[in-house]
């Protein structure tokens, strides 16, 4: 504890969720599948023979052998391979899908890729990627050109690939890519070509890009939510805001505030259960249940803070879990005004954490995530208002207005 607040702590991320009996499958990117494909289409192309096995190169240097699914000479000059991807034991909407390369001699040297059906196109900036193009990251950009570059001499001839996905489009609805402005199928992506299971580090990447992308927007504020419940709820509870803003930040938090910090998005709005808000409130950025364990005795100060007695914290101090100490407060009529103080304190925590550069309000919800219980900040919406508790939900009310039974919505002092 500081004179400002709790020490501010964001844990490494384990190397795997938990510690499991038996090792966990790796597997393989989008990326990788899709340079795969393509060697085995090229290789086809340049020699007429098709491909049951080809080998590319990861971005670390190491080479890796694929099965090919399917080669085939479409007409003379055009060829086609499929791999499918095998994402290990990493629960990946796009695990089973068919990587396909479409290739063909072009007229001008190097390589021209595309992309096919089921591979996004991006509409929106903040990606890093031409408007109006296929949804292919960097790197497997990269390792496609490699593929290719190791079969044909790219500066003496010209070699056209299309990147498919026959059921992206429909794998796509599990993804945020719609949101994103990544429409029409999935993304091929991938930064080191494996997919490590349950990968944590790719839940980050993909909050750090949502962030980018709201910023990209010029929208004026962010709103990250725990999980899936509270995003859905948050959507329903603040209407006005787009889809882009709504950010699922699991437990990276504190990656999310960097990047607003970052691309200029000063104003976060942080919706979670109880939970979640209690490790903020304790200084706790990086909030997975195998690096930081909801702090009790945070809710129990805040008990005696709001007035409940000394009986009642040592029972919220020996609540089994959050949720429990949330029922001690509700059924002692504290559940208000002690998550009004807990909000308090994860804004402050939120500020803290960005130097002031971002203004905070955190609103706790109960476990439907559809009812706003508490919350605290002063975010403004764009016309003027703020995101406020009334009556079970968010809604916009105007600035220096109070809320309904006198419970003060500014920004904590």
């Amino acid at each position: 504890m500081t004179a400002d607040g709790p020490e501010l702590r964001e844990p490494d991320l384990p190397r795997t969720a938990k510690v499991r009996p038996k090792a966990l499958r790796t597997g393989w990117t989008t990326g990788t599948c899709a340079s795969a494909a393509t060697r085995a289409a090229v290789l086809h192309l340049a020699t007429g023979e098709p491909q049951s096995w080809v080998e590319v190169g990861l971005p670390s240097g190491r080479r890796v052998t694929f099965a090919v699914e399917r080669a085939e000479e479409l007409r003379p000059g055009r060829t086609q391979a499929v791999v499918v991807k095998d994402a290990g034991d990493d629960p990946d909407v796009t695990h089973g899908a068919h990587l396909t390369a479409t290739a063909s001699w072009a007229t001008a040297p190097g390589l021209e890729l595309h992309g096919g059906v089921g591979v996004g196109v991006v509409t929106k900036p903040g990606l890093g990627l031409e408007l109006g193009g296929p949804a292919i990251n960097p790197v497997p950009r990269r390792m496609i050109t490699q593929a290719v570059g190791e079969v044909v001499d790219l500066a003496a001839r010209g070699v056209e690939v299309t990147i498919s996905v026959p059921d992206g489009e429909q794998r796509a609805r599990k993804t945020t890519n719609a949101k994103l402005g990544i429409l029409g199928g999935i993304s091929i992506l991938g930064t080191t070509g494996i997919v490590r299971p349950f990968s944590t580090a790719s839940w980050r990447a993909s909050v750090e890009q949502a962030v980018a992308v709201a910023a990209a927007q010029g929208e004026p504020a962010v709103v990250l939510c725990t999980g899936g419940r509270t995003e859905r709820g948050a959507m329903a509870l603040l209407p006005g805001l787009p889809a882009v803003c709504f950010i699922e930040v699991g437990d990276f938090t504190g990656a999310a505030l960097r990047r607003a910090v970052e691309h200029g998005v000063r104003r976060v709005v942080f919706v979670g259960m109880v939970g979640k808000l209690t490790k903020l409130a304790s200084g706790v950025l990086m909030t997975h249940y195998t690096r930081s364990k909801v702090d009790t005795s945070v809710l129990a100060e805040i008990t005696l803070a709001v007035g409940g007695g000394e009986a009642l914290a040592e029972d919220v101090a020996a609540a089994n879990t959050a949720r429990h100490a949330y029922e001690l407060w509700d059924g002692a009529g504290l559940l208000e005004t002690a998550g009004l103080e807990l909000c308090r304190r994860v804004v402050g925590v939120l500020e803290r954490f960005t130097d002031g550069v971002v203004a905070a309000e955190a609103a706790m919800v109960d476990f439907t995530g559809q009812r706003v219980t508490a919350s605290a900040g002063g975010v403004l919406l764009p016309d003027g208002g703020r995101l406020a508790l009334d009556e079970g939900a968010f809604r916009p009310w105007a600035h220096g207005e109070g809320r309904p039974g006198g419970v003060d919505g500014g920004r904590p002092s």
